[in-house]
């Protein structure tokens, strides 16, 4: 069963979209004290939610300084996409020979669960059934080792990884290729749910960069736009100065 977010998990949420979508551009420099009154909540919060971020490569953290949104490169998140794809298909490999008939039981009951809320929409609560999910997998495996760079990599990706949720159609497909997984696992075809799973990964990379790239046309749209109403407005101003001059 899906756990309730805690307030700094749900604003580390809020602050990972904003930097996600451009409202913090690279180097913007993430004061608490700006932050608490940007999202309502005391600093304590906004404090535990740069924490959790600073592992995922949107920002670094530094003592005496603080938060700066970090650039990361396109290279970057691709070898993390490519390591976590490997790592989570071993993992779903591991599990189809490892898992027990009660864990087997629980992830289909567990996706079962899910493809309700895909077809009712609910983004949100797919989208922590999801966690469950993959750690389940990950829990089925039963390795410790394998099991830690996992959930280290995810940590990481995690706002990445959240974000495609917001692709229109996403939660279906997300559900579809999850019962690939799921069939191969129950069949105990090893095989079969490691290359399930690395076919969900890379799906997951694509539509990330899909909508990735959809902002940025957004997010450029809007500057070039900012940039017209400027030069409007200086052209607006010289005229006004030239005509007083005449005067």
């Amino acid at each position: 069963m899906s756990t309730v977010p805690t307030r700094a998990e749900s604003l580390s949420d809020q602050i990972a979209n904003a930097i996600l979508s451009g409202a913090f551009a690279p180097g913007t420099h993430l004061d608490e004290q700006v932050l608490a009154r940007h999202f309502g909540v005391s600093r304590t919060p906004v404090r535990d939610a740069l924490r959790m971020l600073n592992g995922t490569g949107l920002i670094e953290l530094r003592p005496r300084f603080g938060a700066t949104v970090r650039t990361i490169t396109a290279d970057e998140l691709d070898m993390m996409f490519i390591a976590m794809g490997e790592i989570e298909a071993t993992c779903a490999r591991l599990a189809t020979l490892s898992m027990s008939r009660a864990e087997r039981d629980g992830l289909r009951a567990l996706h079962e669960r899910m493809g309700q809320m895909a077809e009712a929409g609910d983004q949100e609560g797919y989208v922590l059934a999801n966690q469950d999910f993959h750690a389940l997998i990950y829990v089925g495996a039963h390795n410790s080792v394998v099991e830690s760079f996992a959930l280290n990599l995810r940590r990481r990706l995690t706002p990445y990884r959240k974000a495609q949720f917001s692709a229109p159609g996403r939660l279906a497909r997300s559900h579809a290729e999850h019962g690939l997984v799921v069939r191969a696992v129950l069949a105990r075809d090893a095989a079969a749910a490691n290359a399930a799973m690395l076919v969900h990964m890379s799906v997951v990379e694509d539509a990330f960069e899909a909508l990735d790239a959809a902002s940025a046309a957004d997010r450029e749209a809007a500057a070039e736009e900012a940039r017209d109403r400027r030069d409007r407005a200086g052209g607006a101003a010289g005229k006004g100065t030239a005509a007083r001059a005449r005067r």
